[in-house]
């Protein structure tokens, strides 16, 4: 069966992108591809930034015939990948590529990961991303439960670490996504891939890195704002608060007093991600991984209360 056979058979795909403000890095990454020879659909889900952001990408999506859903505000990426699957599933797609504007991929690399869904309906699957430069960004990555945070791809694996995929170019069959329910929204903006990852293990479902597969990720391309690469606000508070939701959903309570104790060094690594002048301005750095470390603590706590009260009721009820 030739390559061509082989696409038609694997049926439609959607490439799924998640727009605020990127539509210079849509227009240069995926402006130029040829999806004539591909089965694919291409999804854009505009999360309101400003009415300029909004015409920019309007006219950008009907110059290359993608279908464009466009959003009254910002509904955070889980959410709005959550709709944008479901609006390719509506055009007769039934595998999905998320994609982030500032990740450069091929043709070639579409058409693989169309029949890999195919082949894999069970499986979350990721290429390798490398930086422009060449070097690497993403090959894999654990998330340690012992020590409270993501550890490196070529660490040991121990029964206390659990893999995980970036969802930056993540591949997956309708199949999958219908047994998962698609990403929880509770996360609004990161962590929403290492909790998709976890539950698809959960559910007996695999991850799969297939290392043959190359696309390059402009790192930070989608912050860049006047030529910088500073961390955004939205960065330090949802990373900051978001590994302790993953705690609150996912662990157990002693697992949950470990992170919790090992919240300030993490909002510190956080923080330092972008680079130590962020810290001359508190309020755009050190007071949002703060903040959502706290709420974060709040999350935790309601988890740990609530879980208390059901245990009290379903013994008050079995004694009873």
């Amino acid at each position: 069966m030739n390559g061509a056979a082989r696409l038609e058979r694997a049926g439609f795909l959607g490439i799924v992108v998640v727009n605020y403000g990127s539509h210079r890095l849509l227009a240069a990454n995926l402006g130029g591809l040829d999806l004539g020879a591909i089965p694919a659909r291409v999804v854009v889900v505009d999360n309101f930034k400003s009415h300029a952001d909004s015409a920019a990408i309007t006219e950008l999506a009907a110059e290359h015939g993608w279908t464009l859903h466009a959003l009254p505000r910002n509904v955070g990426f889980g959410a709005a990948v959550n709709l944008g699957v479901n609006v390719a599933a509506g055009q007769g797609c039934n595998s999905y590529l998320m994609l982030n504007p500032d990740v450069a991929v091929d043709q070639t690399v579409l058409g693989e990961l169309l029949e890999a869904t195919a082949a894999e309906p069970l499986a979350l699957i990721s290429p390798v991303i490398e930086r422009p430069d060449g070097t690497m960004w993403f090959q894999g990555s654990r998330l340690s439960l012992d020590e409270a945070g993501i550890r490196r791809a070529d660490a040991p694996p121990t029964d206390r670490s659990r893999a995980w995929l970036t969802g930056a170019c993540l591949a997956f069959h309708d199949d999958l996504w219908t047994k998962l329910g698609g990403f929880d929204d509770d996360y609004f903006l990161y962590w929403e891939d290492v909790d998709l990852s976890v539950r698809c293990v959960d559910l007996g479902g695999s991850l799969i890195i297939r290392d043959d597969l190359v696309v390059v990720h402009d790192v930070g391309g989608t912050q860049d704002a006047d030529g910088s690469r500073a961390k955004s606000t939205l960065y330090y508070y949802f990373n900051c608060r978001n590994r302790l939701v993953f705690a609150s959903k996912h662990l157990s309570r002693r697992d949950q007093l470990r992170w919790l104790a090992r919240t300030p060094a993490d909002v510190r690594r956080v923080l330092l991600r972008g680079g130590r002048r962020q810290l001359l301005r508190p309020w755009n750095s050190v007071w949002p991984g703060v903040r959502g470390a706290s709420a974060g603590f709040s999350v935790v706590l309601r988890s740990s209360s609530n879980r208390s009260a059901s245990a009290a009721h379903g013994k008050n009820r079995v004694t009873g």
